[in-house]
């Protein structure tokens, strides 16, 4: 998937979900796993995890599954 439409993808489910601080950092050339992170802000632990379900349905929806989630539990990432 083209990164442009991963990126609004990902930020529209953000701001959806009344996200805050959504910040976009691009790290291509830094490293070999991705080329953005995607840093949003959430009030509680319940609206995190609610950021995190939504940023996964809608790139589901867009037939994209992540490889690995990672702090989901706690919602403490």
């Amino acid at each position: 998937m083209e990164d442009n439409k991963a990126l609004n993808i990902i930020t529209d489910a953000l701001y959806e979900k009344k996200a805050g601080d959504v910040k976009i950092i691009n790290i291509k050339g830094l490293t070999s796993l991705t080329n953005y992170f995607v840093i949003a802000e959430g009030t509680n632990s319940t609206q995190v995890k609610s950021l995190a379900d939504e940023v996964e349905l809608k790139m589901a929806e867009a037939g994209v599954r992540p490889n690995h989630t990672e702090g989901y539990g706690g919602a403490s990432w």
